[in-house]
């Protein structure tokens, strides 16, 4: 099995755990590991929104992918368009880590006014200049350990990112986790994709024994309101969808129409299909 990944630090370690899950499951196999430059790694400069669309950090993996140089690709979901080519596809998703962000190195609220803040999503963008418009906003590129050696270097007097991700880096010294309801994930946020070729039944075969029921009912309901909304992993929405027992509780936020559009409810797990398509309406303001 040849796994490709980007090669930053994050995504390396994630690969490594899939690497590590997959040689517990299948003793006997063995699981390579191949980084590949994407886009969103090799031009730091541009903000992702004006990138040309989703899929910036997984098109050279899809792209190695199909043609055959890899079996599977090791992503953060949230990276991996909501409408993917037809061609791939989620053939599992690992059990899922935090889902919060994060703020470093100081409490979010406890920012004054005129401090530089550091972040490059349009979501946490939105969600800011809500709930802390005094706040300078600064855009920050490069992977994890990029971006907290900037902050090291006094360009920001915080960052925000991904608990998940710097929990699978070991870092925890000044992250200061911000809850879900006050700062709304982005869809899939927590969750490691391993995405192979859709016509791939041997390879699909043995991913189905990674695949964790809880992960996959909760980022499916994220992912399809996504889709039915036809919006990106850049677009300024968060979705977060938790399975509490037979049921599942979704908040969603999205900003596309300016003033921001929210939702919060829970409802029976046999309705998840109905109810994302509701949500998808009232996120797109098409219903009450």
């Amino acid at each position: 099995m040849i796994a490709g990944t980007r090669e930053s630090n994050l995504a390396m370690a994630q690969t490594v755990e899939f690497k590590y899950r997959f040689e517990e499951a299948y003793p006997g196999r063995t699981c390579e590991i191949k980084g590949i430059t994407s886009t969103g790694d090799i031009d730091l400069k541009t903000h992702l929104k004006d990138m040309g669309g989703s899929g910036v950090f997984v098109r050279e993996l899809d792209d190695a992918l199909l043609r055959g140089d890899i079996d599977v690709t090791v992503n953060s979901l949230k990276d991996i368009p909501a409408v993917m080519d037809k061609r791939l596809t989620v053939a599992a998703v690992l059990p899922r880590a935090d889902v919060r962000d994060a703020c470093i190195p100081v409490p979010l609220e406890t920012l004054e006014d005129g401090r530089i803040l550091g972040t490059s999503s349009v979501r946490r963008e939105r969600m800011l200049g809500e709930n802390m418009p005094g706040v300078v906003l600064k855009p920050i590129r490069g992977n994890m350990n990029t971006r907290l050696s900037k902050l090291a270097n006094g360009d920001y007097d915080a960052i925000l990112m991904a608990k998940a991700g710097l929990d699978r880096l070991g870092i925890s010294e000044n992250v200061h986790p911000i809850p879900k309801d006050k700062f709304i994930p982005a869809a899939g946020q927590g969750a490691i994709a391993i995405e192979c070729r859709a016509d791939d039944t041997e390879t699909i075969r043995l991913l189905q024994k990674l695949d964790d029921k809880k992960t996959r009912t909760e980022v499916k309901a994220e992912r399809d309101i996504l889709r039915f909304m036809n919006a990106g992993c850049s677009s300024p929405i968060g979705i977060n969808a938790e399975v509490l027992g037979d049921k599942m509780r979704i908040i969603a936020v999205t900003y596309v129409f300016g003033e921001p559009i929210r939702v919060d409810t829970t409802f029976p797990l046999e309705q998840v299909e109905q109810k994302t398509r509701e949500i998808a309406d009232i996120l797109m303001n098409k219903r009450k």
